[in-house]
């Protein structure tokens, strides 16, 4: 039998895990053999400052007011806006939202770094 070549899931199904954004439900690192993980977190503190030497982020804003802070400069989101953030670009979240992220390749905790 042909293994399927799609899978379906629902974000909610999965277990949220906390971020130094707030908390995450991360999906299909595993389906992608590590290359795309796909997550939705949930920010609702100020997130705390970070950057990852080897993977870059698409953060698209589904609901809030708030901003990203990245690399010093405070850049205003709101639903509808999306920002790429590459290599070692320092970068949080501030304000109450509720965001996609998409890590290239895909997500590893081993790969926060702090100042």
């Amino acid at each position: 039998m042909m293994e399927k070549r799609f899978k379906k899931l629902k974000m909610s199904d999965i277990p949220p895990v906390p971020c130094p954004c707030g908390m995450t439900r991360r999906a299909f690192a595993e389906e992608s053999g590590a290359r795309v993980s796909f997550h939705v977190v949930d920010i609702r503190k100020d997130a705390q400052l970070h950057y990852h030497k080897n993977h870059m982020e698409i953060y698209y804003i589904l609901e809030g007011r708030g901003a990203l802070e990245v690399d010093g400069e405070t850049v205003p989101v709101e639903p509808g806006v999306s920002v790429l953030i590459r290599e070692c670009c320092r970068h949080r979240a501030v304000g109450e939202l509720k965001v996609v992220n998409v890590s290239l390749p895909a997500f590893d905790p081993e790969d926060e770094w702090f100042d």
